[in-house]
């Protein structure tokens, strides 16, 4: 049987998993640390994504049924305002493309 090659993960991007979020309906939370801050980000899954949203990463839509990220500034718990719901491709991708000119 022919050997699977895994995903090669960036050093320059950490997870955190000892800060988990609760009481929560979607995923936990965890903290990313990356060269563009520290990031709490959460996971939803395609049966909790009921709603449209735009993804930053490509400023494609993201469908109900389509699991996804949500991340936002760690400095801003509770930062409504500044949540982002990604693709989850596009959020690993971040350091290589960035969010495009609509969310710089």
């Amino acid at each position: 049987m022919p050997r699977r090659n895994r995903p090669h993960r960036s050093k320059s991007f950490q997870v955190d998993t000892s800060h988990r979020g609760s009481g929560t309906s979607f995923g936990a939370s965890r903290v990313e640390h990356g060269p563009d801050g520290d990031w709490m980000v959460r996971t939803v899954p395609a049966s909790q994504a009921t709603k449209f949203y735009r993804c930053p990463g490509c400023d494609h839509e993201i469908r109900p049924g389509i699991a996804h990220v949500v991340a936002w500034p760690e400095a801003e718990l509770g930062g409504v305002d500044e949540r982002r719901h990604w693709h989850t491709g596009c959020w690993k991708a971040r350091s290589r493309r960035g969010p495009t000119r609509r969310w710089s």
